[in-house]
């Protein structure tokens, strides 16, 4: 386990000595990992960007995308390419590129010097007046040389909708806003990776991208997002696994309170996750699967599984969950006490949540790289 000691140095000396092997490929050939804007929001802020909202990511619901003038991950004054190769990340996942075309090759021609990859997130289509904007957002995001989009279309489930038809409502847009975009993905070939971002189970996303039945549709895998929808991850993993095409990696840990338990991100290492399990896994499946860093530095998440208003959306016959998957989860609960008390910024000077998000990427970077060949 690195110590506080050593996590300290790397936090500052992570520009100057990873930036020197940056621009080359790992010495297995593994792709190594990238970087989201939410693993570094407090960074884009301090830099001068807007940085993303708590808890969201750009693509976020419904189908919506960063502003353009977050193209370069968070605003003007914070370029993600940049800052994920200072870092020596392998890839960024950004807003959307450069509109203009000469910028946009000049991006492109940037990030291949890097050999980084990128994702973008353009704003899926809400109707029909939607869909020439998306086409756009995807021809440029293509020329950017984009390895995929990434859409977080959800909120919250059990905290944005009070009744089961409210929930169905979302889900059944959803469906359509994605039954929108199919033909503009298929016209350049570039895929849409839906992330499971606490809105459905598992169960529900993989029928629905069954039933579309599209090569250019699937899964952005968050690696610990369906804890709060009652799902073991390595269970979540294995259910979205034939769908996934992109991931974010990240560890949780999770700590009982009177209404259900806390879920929050901490870095790699001292959260409860099979981190190498999953990552196996989706390297069999794709051994070129790429992964960015979404370690959230913030307060813990209140998962309310003892509440009325938890279950309000879930319906035995169209989205059941079962006694037995909260029983599964909350034993995970009791058997995983946290190693450490959970992270929080409540509280924090601007400057004091800076350095524990700069310290918890530090040691995420560090545990992917001797644990993870990242």
């Amino acid at each position: 386990m690195i110590s506080r000691r050593q996590i300290l140095a790397l936090a500052g000396a992570a520009p100057a000595w990873l930036t020197k092997t940056s621009s080359a490929a790992p010495v297995t050939g593994v792709p190594r990992m990238g970087g989201t804007p939410t693993a570094f929001g407090m960074h884009s802020r301090a830099a001068g960007g807007r940085g993303p909202g708590p808890g969201m990511v750009p693509g976020g619901a419904p189908g919506a995308a960063a502003p353009a003038a977050a193209g370069r991950g968070g605003g003007p004054g914070f370029d993600m390419l940049e800052y994920c190769h200072s870092l020596g990340l392998g890839g960024a996942e950004i807003g959307m590129p450069p509109a203009d075309p000469e910028a946009n090759k000049a991006y492109r021609a940037k990030a291949e010097a890097y050999n980084m990859f990128l994702v973008c997130n353009p704003r899926l289509p809400q109707n029909a007046d939607g869909v020439a904007a998306f086409d756009a957002q995807v021809k440029a995001c293509k020329d950017a040389g984009a390895v995929a989009i990434h859409a977080a279309m959800t909120n919250r489930r059990y905290e944005e909708f009070s009744t089961f038809e409210q929930f169905k409502a979302s889900f059944e847009r959803n469906q359509a806003t994605v039954q929108l975009a199919e033909p503009v993905l298929r016209k350049y070939q570039v895929r849409l990776a839906n992330e499971n971002h606490k809105g459905w189970r598992s169960a529900e996303q993989a029928a629905w991208l069954k039933r579309l039945g599209s090569e250019w549709v699937g899964v952005c895998l968050d690696f610990g997002n369906n804890v709060s929808l009652c799902e073991d991850p390595l269970d979540t993993c294995k259910t979205l696994l034939p769908y996934t095409f992109y991931c974010h990696i990240k560890d949780m840990a999770v700590e009982e309170y009177e209404d259900g338990f806390l879920l929050s991100e901490v870095p790699m290492g001292d959260g409860f996750l099979d981190l190498k399990g999953m990552v196996k896994l989706l390297r069999q499946k794709d051994p070129n699967m790429p992964f960015a860093l979404e370690m959230i530095t913030r307060d813990p998440l209140k998962i309310p599984v003892f509440t009325d208003k938890y279950w309000a959306t879930f319906d035995d016959s169209y989205s059941p969950l079962p006694g037995r998957d909260l029983a599964k989860v909350l034993a995970l609960v009791r058997k995983n006490k946290p190693k450490k008390p959970l992270p929080r910024t409540t509280g924090l000077a601007p400057e004091q949540q800076l350095k524990l998000e700069e310290e918890n990427n530090a040691q995420c970077i560090a545990y992917a790289r001797q644990n993870l060949d990242m």
